[in-house]
């Protein structure tokens, strides 16, 4: 075969491949920050409401309370524009510009605002003919301007939603966006709504490509602020972990979308286990409550050291369900760097708090291990915990235990690191 035909072929199937899109070594554990859509929606009426309208003042605002507050130096960098801060129509040389009431500095100035603060600002778009608001979208004939525009204006992570677009389209054009934000050459971490519009699963969904195409994907439905939204999505990841466990990793993650600490819908034990749930699924600690009133113990969930530690592990596991009992306790499991891991005790009782009795044996731990462990909410540390040894918990209803376990005699026989299995097998602890 000659050099010209070898050559066109090899250009063929580097365009065929959507690996060469997604190369910006960016979002190597999940992305934390705040995000305005749960919260704050599309309220664009600033004259009725300005304080809770999407306009400047509300991320000026929220800048200051992550960098004053404590969050940044938790590792909560990312505030995110969501829909409905654009002008309802392009300029003239075809360029999104920001609402002019409600940014009248712009969004570069706002960036500029964000990094002086050690932070980072994410805004969003729509691969299609509007966004979900009806403001503009970015067509397939647009994607490299608006790529280049969010470079210029230093924008550090783009939600690209997919309202308003055909599944063709979308196949095309998320690869497409991917390629256009590493053409300008400015780190971008790239959040896709691709896999949610098509329902989440293969065959629809290829997620190989996907984790070479996105840094992170929404895969089902928007959250809202109620503890039963919170149980559909748990429910889908859990149902639905053969397929999405093995996708994630460094720089490609599930996303369950928003956390919905310190709104409305959720009582203190369903937020302690909305934290500790999306920290074990290894998702996005992306906020969307009110920073500026959140309440103290709203806060102390959110800001959990350890907590944050297991979330941001290297290694990059997402974990699973591992046991649902009849008594409607369940049980998770991810396994962590250095041979540690981490163990969610959940109990979906409505009744009264519920004790349970298990052993780190029943749970297919290692045999002849021997570890410490330290609750992650109370701090309590129980020494010498043999796998063999029964324990119990007592777990509030709608509310979690959660362990972090760190081997201090590691088995006689090493396990080896589990990424990924078919359905059925164990899933076991790592040690490395």
């Amino acid at each position: 075969m000659g050099t010209a035909v070898l050559s066109a072929v090899a250009l063929a199937v580097a365009l065929a491949l959507p690996s060469v899109a997604l190369e910006n070594g960016l979002a190597l554990t999940p992305p934390m920050g705040w995000l305005a859509w749960e919260r704050f929606r599309c309220n664009v009426d600033c004259r009725a409401d300005p304080r809770n309208c999407i306009s400047e003042t509300l991320f000026y605002e929220m800048a200051d309370r992550l960098a004053e507050d404590g969050w940044r130096d938790l590792g909560y960098k990312y505030i995110n524009i969501d829909d409905c801060w654009s002008a309802k129509q392009r300029d003239a040389a075809g360029r999104l510009v920001p609402d002019p009431e409600r940014f009248p500095r712009g969004i570069k100035a706002l960036a500029d605002y964000v990094h002086a603060r050690g932070l980072k600002l994410g805004i969003y778009g729509d691969l299609g003919t509007f966004t979900c608001g009806g403001y503009p979208g970015t067509t397939l004939d647009r994607m490299e301007q608006d790529a280049q525009t969010f470079a210029e204006w230093g924008v550090d992570m783009l939600k690209l939603d997919g309202c308003y677009s055909s599944g063709e389209e979308q196949a095309e054009g998320y690869p497409e966006m991917a390629r256009a934000l590493n053409a300008t050459g400015r780190p971008i971490v790239y959040s896709c709504s691709w896999p949610a519009y098509q329902g989440g699963l293969p065959p629809k969904v290829n997620y190989t490509i996907l984790a070479k195409v996105c840094n992170l994907w929404r895969n089902y439905d928007d959250i809202q602020d109620s503890w039963d939204s919170v149980l559909s999505i748990l429910d889908w990841f859990s149902a639905n972990q053969d397929v999405l466990q093995p996708a994630a990793g460094p720089g490609h993650w599930n996303d369950p979308d928003m956390l919905i600490i310190g709104n409305f819908g959720l009582s203190y034990e369903q937020s302690r286990s909305q934290m500790a749930l999306w920290t074990v699924m290894a998702a996005p600690l992306l906020m969307s409550t009110d920073l500026r009133t959140i309440s103290p113990s709203a806060k102390e969930i959110l800001q959990n050291r350890l907590m944050i530690q297991i979330n941001q592990d290297p290694l990059g596991i997402q974990g699973r369900r591992i046991v649902k009992e009849k008594s409607h306790i369940e049980v998770f499991l991810r396994p962590l760097s250095q041979a540690a891991s981490a163990l969610v005790f959940f109990s979906r009782r409505t009744d009264m708090p519920f004790l349970y009795t298990t052993s780190l044996a029943k749970l297919h731990f290692p045999e002849d291990a021997v570890y410490e462990v330290q609750d992650v909410y109370s701090g309590k540390i129980i020494s010498g915990l043999k796998t063999e040894d029964s324990f119990s918990v007592v777990i509030n209803p709608s509310g979690v235990v959660m362990w972090y376990l760190y081997p201090t005699v590691l088995p006689a026989q090493p396990w080896h690191v589990v990424r990924q299995q078919a359905p059925g097998e164990g899933f076991h602890p790592v040690l490395l």
